[in-house]
């Protein structure tokens, strides 16, 4: 059995990120959810949050995002989002400036059903 799971995150101008993670928490309308390898199929909408993924490799990266879409299956998480600010635990140059794209993306947002302050806290902690 396969520890992995296939994840693919793409925007309207292009793929964010595409490959195999142990396992992702995406931030649902209804709150967040954890996927990991073997999940039941489902499709949820995708309010403005942090997707956070764990790296076969045990690193974690941070998408932020506005708002979208997730198609899960068995093998694979099939995110589509209006807009995201990848925060990649692997490039550490420019990490200030993701972080302020990141809070900005939020905070164009006008959902009164997210604490917005919860959401620019979890994209600080990426410091």
């Amino acid at each position: 059995m396969d520890n992995t799971i296939k994840l693919s995150i793409v925007t309207p101008t292009g793929e964010i990120t595409s490959g195999p993670v142990k396992s992702v928490v995406l931030p649902g309308k209804d709150g967040e959810f954890g996927v990991l390898p073997q999940h039941s199929l489902l499709v949820s909408p995708l309010t403005v949050g942090v997707i956070e993924i764990t790296n076969v490799d045990n690193t974690v990266d941070a998408i932020a995002i506005n708002w979208g879409y997730a198609k899960v299956s068995e093998y694979s998480v099939d995110v589509l989002v209006d807009s995201a600010v990848s925060l990649n635990a692997k490039d550490t140059s420019g990490l200030a400036d993701k972080i302020k794209e990141a809070q900005n993306l939020v905070n164009s947002v006008e959902d009164s059903s997210v604490s917005m302050a919860a959401v620019e806290a979890k994209i600080a902690s990426y410091r």
